[in-house]
């Protein structure tokens, strides 16, 4: 009974900070969610039921904004993947300068969300960024665009941003795993007359499958949950149309002072989230990956 016991006290000091760190503002929030919750009436605060997820549902810019964060959310992993699949292909190969470039083309992963937003939403400024100017040299536009308020544009300036922060993340854990691929593997293939495209579908990703998954979860998941850029670099605007749903709870908490409203809009951020995961780790096998 002792030895059984003995793990648990070892790991007690970390349940215990986990609780007090993670725990309790978890349940305090979904509780939150139940209450009319206003900083503004601070003597005012009771249970209102589903009051606040009735609120969010007779919003009428709360599909536009559920459509914005997962058009935001594809486009952005399917970007990053893409590009940071390309990359690790190309860095896997040795030549002259490689440690140089790597350096560089993973300099994006080392700035802060909000240094990435400034750059971005100065560069893609309508009166003065350096887009339009580069655009207007090149003989492609005849008068500044408003990138930043304009609907459509103003969510891909941020869909852009994000692509580029994030292209580094997946190109160093796809380059880490490719460089774990035994290269006898490879030599076997080549004798037995397997070319390039094939050992990439049938060697390559097969052996990579396990970090594919994981990165890709991991990507999404903090993409949903992110609201830096959304925030520095249009605040959600014009009218909502480049909000996204953790950037409109952040609205909600601390500009309207609405905690309970935007406790719901965690909740169900919560639940889509969680949902996702199942079904992404059920659909794409997790278990079995990597087996051979």
């Amino acid at each position: 009974m002792k030895k059984k016991m003995e793990p648990w006290l070892f790991l007690l000091p970390v349940l215990v900070i986990l609780l007090l760190l993670f725990g309790y503002p978890l349940i305090n929030s979904i509780i939150m969610a139940f209450q009319n919750y206003k900083l503004t009436a601070p003597n005012d605060i009771h249970f209102n039921g589903l009051d606040n997820f009735a609120k969010l549902m007779g919003d009428p810019d709360a599909l536009m904004i559920i459509k914005n964060s997962f058009i935001y959310v594809i486009v952005s992993v399917l970007g990053q993947f893409l590009l940071g699949m390309t990359l690790a292909v190309a860095l896997k190969k040795q030549f002259k300068g490689r440690g140089i470039y790597q350096s560089i083309v993973f300099l994006p992963w080392a700035f802060s969300g909000f240094v990435v937003g400034l750059i971005f939403r100065w560069s893609f400024n309508g009166e003065y960024g350096v887009v339009n100017n580069l655009l207007d040299k090149l003989g492609l536009i005849d008068k500044n665009i408003a990138w930043l308020g304009t609907p459509g544009f103003s969510l891909a300036v941020v869909i852009i941003a994000m692509i580029w922060m994030g292209i580094p993340f997946f190109a160093i854990m796809i380059l880490a795993a490719l460089q774990s691929i035994p290269t006898d593997v490879y030599e076997a293939a080549d004798v037995d007359g397997c070319g390039t495209v094939r050992q990439f579908f049938q060697i390559t990703l097969p052996y990579i499958k396990p970090t594919l998954i994981t990165t890709i979860l991991l990507r999404t998941i903090w993409i949903f949950n992110s609201l830096d850029l959304v925030v520095i670099i249009t605040d959600g605007g014009p009218a909502n149309t480049s909000q996204t749903l953790p950037a409109y709870m952040y609205s909600k908490a601390f500009g309207s002072y609405d905690f309970g409203f935007a406790a719901a809009l965690g909740v169900i951020l919560m639940i889509i989230l969680g949902v996702y995961a199942m079904v992404f780790l059920k659909a794409t096998k997790y278990d079995k990956a990597g087996d051979f």
